[in-house]
């Protein structure tokens, strides 16, 4: 992750205390968020998530990719250092290699939530009640897609002469 951090020497650092909240689960900052050093949890609700330790971690991408609130609420468990964006659009357009590695940590996450939920799906496949709906629930995330998306389709020109 230390190309990463690289990617952030320019941005400012923000110092926190523990308790200190970075983001807050339903608002929207427009921020992206890297760790350098320290602990920070991640609450959706009242319920951990997570627990982050790992420099080069990032808070708030997913906000900023959906352009939606933030999904969680992010808070410091220890004394840390982050580096901070508050203009997170033109960081992401002047370092596209952070683009991608988003992508690989959001595609990785959803591949362990997808397997997750095939095996929810594995062991409640014969429930008639509740449980049995993790089948739709799985089939509802495998075929969702933003809204206007064409699979295949390119915003860019065609190649003069194809």
């Amino acid at each position: 992750m230390s190309f990463v951090l690289d990617c952030c020497n320019e941005l400012p650092e923000v110092r926190l205390e523990p308790g200190s909240v970075v983001l807050a689960e339903g608002t929207t900052s427009g921020r992206l968020y890297v760790l350098i050093e320290g602990e920070m949890q991640v609450l959706r609700g009242d319920v951990e998530v997570a627990s982050v330790s790992e420099p080069g971690a990032v808070f708030g991408e997913m906000s900023i990719l959906l352009g939606e609130p933030h999904t969680a609420t992010v808070k410091a468990l220890s004394e840390s250092r982050l580096h901070v964006s508050e203009d997170a659009g033109a960081f992401l357009a002047a370092y596209p290699q952070m683009i991608l590695h988003i992508g690989r940590l959001l595609a990785l996450r959803l591949q362990l939530a997808t397997g997750y939920l095939a095996d929810l799906k594995r062991q409640y496949a014969e429930h008639e009640n509740h449980l049995g709906m993790v089948d739709t629930v799985l089939e509802t995330l495998l075929h969702q897609q933003e809204p206007g998306f064409t699979p295949g389709g390119s915003d860019r020109e065609a190649e003069p002469g194809a």
